[in-house]
């Protein structure tokens, strides 16, 4: 697998980055490589897989990512999740969560850097696709040049086909998890010397970037880089990834086009018993910025939750931001 394939990727998300969310955001870009909400071995061995692990085949390529640190555990839940037709297994070593923390895996993982590539080595011997791992530069008084440099060697002999690094520290002792995505500080060129020192490894970056723009400059020095918040929050961003990354055409012009090809998925969704804030929580952010946003934002907000509410709320919310723009444009 080249490096090209991680160019651009969407972060998984807890709460956010769920089949809806990853339907919305192939519409503005062909490209990316988006990725699953966490889910746990736990649930996935005890639970209802098809809720857990269903997408829509519109999602290609899309990633799972698993929280868990049995070996044998990872392997069965990595076979199940190619069984059901993901284009990678990725393994959460960065979340900071005290429930993730109590469950052994997630960020704590960073002190275990030989359990973590026993897990690599084993997904690796159950699947044919990809096995990555998502991981901080350290945790807590680690020395981010030492953990970072044993993690990434521990997982590279056991066989992992890439690494995507969130640029900061996690302090599992002092920050809350809403704390841990802000205030330890972003340390990029930490990154860059685990790309220089593993040239042939393909290294993606996270962590606070904000822009297209600053994501080409990223690309200077890494393989590819993540977008978490900024992609969700302003899913817009999203309709420049082809074009300024790929050399390639946005698959649909404006985010009007794009909206009202997802018209079809909702009503397909609502046939099928879903309610329409399920999907419509993930576009409030679609015309950020733009004279009109709030309208849009106000009208989903109060149709789009009401048990009868159905595609037309969408188009008369889009209505709303027309309406708006050509007011305050005259």
């Amino acid at each position: 697998m080249t490096s090209q394939a991680f160019r651009f990727c969407t972060a998984p998300m807890m709460d956010w980055s769920d089949t809806h969310c990853r339907v919305f955001h192939r519409l503005l870009t062909k490209r990316a490589r988006l990725y699953t909400e966490m889910v746990t071995t736990g649930a996935i061995i005890h639970g209802d897989r098809h809720r857990l692990l269903g997408f829509d085949p519109a999602e290609h390529p899309v990633a799972l990512q698993l929280g868990g640190s049995d070996p044998r555990d990872l392997a069965t839940c990595a076979k199940i999740g190619e069984d059901f037709g993901y284009d990678e297994i990725n393994i959460n070593v960065g979340c900071p969560s005290d429930r993730v923390k109590e469950g052994r895996f997630g960020a704590c993982l960073m002190a275990e850097p030989q359990l973590v590539a026993d897990c690599v080595a084993a997904m690796k011997a159950a699947v044919k696709v990809p096995v990555t791992v998502k991981c901080r530069i350290g945790i807590d008084d680690q020395d981010p040049e030492v953990a970072l440099d044993a993690l990434a060697r521990a997982v590279v002999a056991a066989g992992v086909d890439a690494l995507i690094v969130h640029a900061r520290k996690a302090w599992l002792n002092g920050l809350s998890p809403k704390e841990n995505r802000d205030i330890p500080p972003l340390d990029y060129d930490r990154v860059y010397r685990l790309k220089q020192a593993m040239p042939t490894v393909p290294i993606i970056i996270n962590g606070g970037i904000k822009s297209i723009a600053e994501a080409k400059l990223h690309l200077a020095h890494v393989d590819g880089v993540m977008l978490g918040r900024a992609a969700y929050q302003d899913p817009w961003r999203l309709l420049d990834v082809d074009p300024e990354l790929f050399g390639e055409e946005r698959p649909y012009p404006t985010m009007k086009d794009a909206l009202e090809a997802l018209i079809p998925y909702i009503e397909r969704q609502l046939a099928q018993g879903l309610r329409l804030h399920a999907i419509t929580r993930h576009l409030i952010g679609a015309y950020q910025g733009v004279p009109g946003a709030r309208a849009f934002r106000r009208y989903l907000s109060e149709f789009g939750v009401r048990p009868d509410a159905d595609a037309s709320v969408l188009l008369k919310a889009m209505v709303a931001v027309t309406d708006r723009a050509s007011a305050e444009a005259a």
